[in-house]
């Protein structure tokens, strides 16, 4: 009886992870501001479903495991030098201990120092001051929406940069074909085959992962 005491918690905690490992990859990781700039580019290019939701998911998602696995060797490593049996609550805590640290590392490393000052300072309008009395702006409590914010602004300021040389394009071509007399010719008809001439000339989308993935460097 007592030997299924922790294969039942280790069985617990596992289902537990399974179950945030959704939560987790877009709230951690780089998945979130790659999948948004992927799909900023796709809008700017015109083609609403090319390439589908799906392979761009997969993408961002092969991406993202690139870019978080010296994280994940980190964590890997710290469990098994000190390997825990998780048979009550005391080694759940001291496992959680252990995977904190690099976790608290890298959100701290890509998120921006006002952001972690505003969700610090906002405990003190809506966290009672029980619960505000301790909290640090390296928690994982403040870091966490800080990160997120910070990944989100900087997913939009690179789509907004992308963004341009495609409006560029299409004022263009729409100006091109008023002054040539051709206003019942829609400027999508032109601009679209116009700008995936233009984005596969320059590589565009091997550019963008490699600037993407360069940007956690």
């Amino acid at each position: 009886m007592s030997d299924a005491i922790p294969s039942t918690i280790g069985i617990v905690v596992l289902l537990g992870v399974i179950g945030l490992i959704p939560l987790i990859v877009v709230t951690m990781t780089g998945f979130l501001k790659i999948a948004v700039v992927m799909f900023l580019v796709r809008n700017a290019l015109g083609v609403q479903q090319t390439p589908p939701n799906l392979v761009l998911y997969g993408i961002a998602l092969i991406l993202t495991v690139y870019v978080t696995t010296p994280l994940l060797g980190d964590i890997y490593s710290r469990l098994t030098a000190q390997p825990l049996q998780l048979r009550s609550v005391e080694d759940l805590n001291e496992a959680a201990k252990i995977v904190r640290q690099p976790i608290q590392a890298h959100l701290a490393r890509f998120t921006q120092p006002n952001e972690r000052q505003f969700f610090l300072s906002a405990t003190a309008r809506i966290w009672p001051e029980s619960a505000r009395a301790d909290v640090k702006d390296d928690d994982i409590v403040v870091l966490l929406p800080a990160f997120v914010g910070s990944e989100l602004t900087r997913a939009f300021e690179i789509g907004f940069l992308l963004y341009l040389p495609f409006l560029v394009i299409d004022l263009v071509v729409a100006n091109v074909l008023m002054a040539l007399g051709m206003i019942m010719v829609s400027p999508t008809l032109i601009s679209i085959p116009l700008k995936l001439f233009l984005f596969v000339a320059i590589s565009g989308w091997t550019r963008l992962l490699h600037g993407l993935v360069l940007s956690y460097g």
